[in-house]
């Protein structure tokens, strides 16, 4: 037990937000790894025809959204400091302001998928949008679900166990992680 009888396990082996948090995000980040290693394969055995497909892509939207996300996630990692301090006002604040900034990203991401959409980009377009739609569209339901864990967090904010919102919290960044990995892969890198 911490002051201020907030919950919090001080162990040195024990990571925050607890194993099987750490254990998911592992799995989620080596998944999208390996997609992503064979988009850059696949690439390179054909340059030409990835980087003409790529250039259909808003990289405008892009980077608000990788804004959108990184903000999202230091609001979310500021809010678990205050919640550390019992301060319940910043702590609600911040954690508001998490979840709006992910709204953000969805928002903004699903315009992008709806603008592709209608100019005939689908799955079937090319191989680039293969990739494009498999790993954004896993990445938006990630975001989605991160949304909804930080809206029950939300809920729970006044007794939420600092553990449980670590986990929340470890999750959102897991999203922020695999976006800065989908945005130069798919988006920067020619």
């Amino acid at each position: 037990m911490h002051e201020n009888n907030i919950e919090t396990n001080e162990s040195l082996w024990y990571p925050p937000g607890g194993i099987l948090i750490w254990m998911i995000v592992l799995v989620e980040v080596l998944t999208f790894s390996l997609g992503i290693g064979s988009l850059l394969y696949d690439k390179s055995k054909d340059l030409n025809t990835f980087t003409f497909m790529q250039s259909h892509l808003n990289k405008t939207f892009a980077f608000w959204n990788t804004v959108f996300l990184l903000t999202s996630g230091f609001c979310i990692a500021t809010a678990v400091y205050y919640r550390t301090k019992n301060n319940i006002k910043f702590f609600t604040i911040l954690l508001s302001a998490s979840i709006l900034f992910g709204f953000a990203f969805l928002f903004l991401k699903f315009y992008e998928f709806r603008e592709k959409w209608a100019l005939g980009f689908g799955l079937e377009t090319s191989q680039f949008f293969s990739y494009y739609w498999l790993l954004t569209g896993f990445h938006y339901l990630h975001v989605v679900v991160g949304v909804i864990i930080l809206f029950i967090i939300y809920l729970g904010r006044k007794t939420i166990s600092v553990d449980n919102l670590e986990a929340g919290a470890v999750f959102w960044h897991m999203c922020d992680l695999i976006w800065l990995l989908l945005y130069p892969a798919l988006y920067l890198i020619q």
